[in-house]
């Protein structure tokens, strides 16, 4: 075991896995990243090139390291995908009706900080080949894993 490691915070999070079932508990990101200041978003955690992450389902539990491939989404309580007000403000927010291949369906808003004249909710979901995207409501933040949505609906 290496005595070298990164200080990590601890996010409150519910797992849903490609067998159907949540699962209530933390998931870890980095303190610091060099892109910007505070710690690293569960956005930016699940878009790396790892293919797994880690998870505790409870405290005091064993720590689970989850395939990234087989999450279907991670989901955060009240908040934000886009943290900084200025960002936020200037995105183009896009409602959206997604239906995952499991059958079932998420209704929110996306927030698209792209051009004006590429802020459909195509463009959204093509302008990145980053596996996870952001949809949020009042009271969660979804991350989606892509590979396991059926399709996607404008609500606007």
């Amino acid at each position: 075991m290496s005595l070298f490691a990164l200080p990590r915070t601890a996010v409150p999070a519910r797992v849903l896995l490609t067998q159907g079932v949540a699962h209530p508990g933390e998931v870890y990101v980095m303190e610091r990243v060099p892109q910007h200041d505070g710690p690293e978003t569960v956005l930016e955690m699940l878009n790396r090139r790892e293919a797994f992450f880690a998870f505790r389902p409870d405290p005091g539990t064993e720590l689970m390291l989850v395939a990234k491939a087989h999450t279907v989404s991670v989901t955060l309580d009240r908040q934000a995908p886009i943290a900084d007000p200025a960002r936020l403000s200037a995105a183009k927010l896009l409602g959206i009706e997604i239906v995952l291949a499991e059958g079932s369906t998420l209704n929110g808003w996306a927030s698209a900080e792209l051009p004006p004249e590429h802020a459909r909710l195509l463009d959204y979901l093509n302008a990145t080949q980053d596996p996870f995207f952001a949809l949020w409501t009042h009271a969660a933040t979804h991350y989606i894993n892509r590979a396991h949505v059926l399709y996607a609906r404008p609500l606007d």
